[in-house]
């Protein structure tokens, strides 16, 4: 269980061997904790708090699951229904498929974006994705906003945003940061990390639309919960699988791909399909704002 683990990065924060084995302490100190309270206990240990003040626990979480994937850790076993982080597999009759629903271009104006925010909203979001999107559900790091597109009361397709990735040279290449105005910034970029048009939805232009719509709302409603605006959307669509049609025709910039190398531990190299890379600027002096 105990690897060499210097320079080791989850969520966008490296840890270190004496942080790491500060974790295994807080883990094995009282066998009646429970995930939530150990993210917390840690995030209090490590000085690791959010811009607002708030400790981000989720995205501890987030990175102690990912650090036990790795063999570093060994946390207790799942408390609640969702797996503390980890979706609930059973499968209610809310997602189930139905039937086809056609959108008339006229009928756009009537869409509605509704934020996630109570859990049994939350529960119906995961099981959508994770029944329908190609990578599944997973936890979304650090900061983050999902929503469902509505059309009276119907829901026709989901989003989430959540954390940038923490370095990818055609993106950083536009954006002409250094690494320290990198790490300072990150958090100004925003992910497109999930984009779903339930597969029973038929009409055309309907994913460029929301798209766009989407970009619209999402500085607004990201400042109403996290108290900053970010200034800079980016997303990865797999090469091969799509051709990013939607957000070409709703004026994203293709900057390049990324080189399908994935991260090395220990001498187990984690291949990954390559992806095209697509940014959005939310504010046009958004190379002036991330390079400050």
């Amino acid at each position: 269980m105990k690897k060499n683990v210097s320079g080791m990065r989850y969520c966008g924060r490296d840890f270190t061997e004496a942080e790491i084995n500060l974790i295994r302490d807080i883990i094995s100190s009282d066998p009646k904790l429970n995930r939530q309270k150990i993210s917390k206990l840690v995030c209090e240990a490590l000085n690791w708090y959010k811009r607002d003040g708030g400790l981000k626990d989720m995205s501890c979480r987030v990175a102690m699951l990912r650090m036990q994937d790795d063999g570093l850790i060994k946390l207790p076993p799942p408390v609640g229904r969702n797996g503390n982080g980890k979706i609930n597999r059973l499968r209610s009759a809310a997602c189930e498929p139905k039937l086809t629903m056609t959108i008339p271009v006229d009928s756009f104006k009537e869409l509605q974006f509704e934020l996630v925010k109570e859990r049994q909203d939350s529960y119906l979001w995961n099981e959508y994705i994770d029944r329908y999107h190609y990578l599944r559900f997973k936890p979304l790091p650090g900061a983050q906003l999902r929503y469902f597109v509505k059309l009276k009361e119907e829901i026709v397709a989901l989003f989430g945003f959540g954390a940038a990735a923490w370095k990818t040279a055609p993106r950083d290449h536009l954006i002409g940061w250094s690494k320290e105005q990198r790490e300072k910034n990150i958090h100004l970029v925003v992910n497109n990390a999930r984009f779903l048009i339930l597969p029973w939805i038929s009409s055309h232009n309907l994913a460029s639309r929301i798209l766009s719509m989407v970009t619209k709302c999402l500085s607004y409603d990201w400042n109403n919960r996290y108290c900053y605006q970010p200034v800079l959307l980016e997303s990865f669509v797999e090469n091969g699988k799509f051709i990013g049609t939607c957000y070409k025709a709703s004026n994203w910039i293709y900057v390049g791909q990324t080189k399908g190398l994935g991260k090395v531990y220990w001498g187990r190299k984690e291949n990954l399909p390559k992806k095209d890379i697509y940014l959005y600027p939310l504010k046009k002096n958004f190379k002036q704002l991330l390079c400050s």
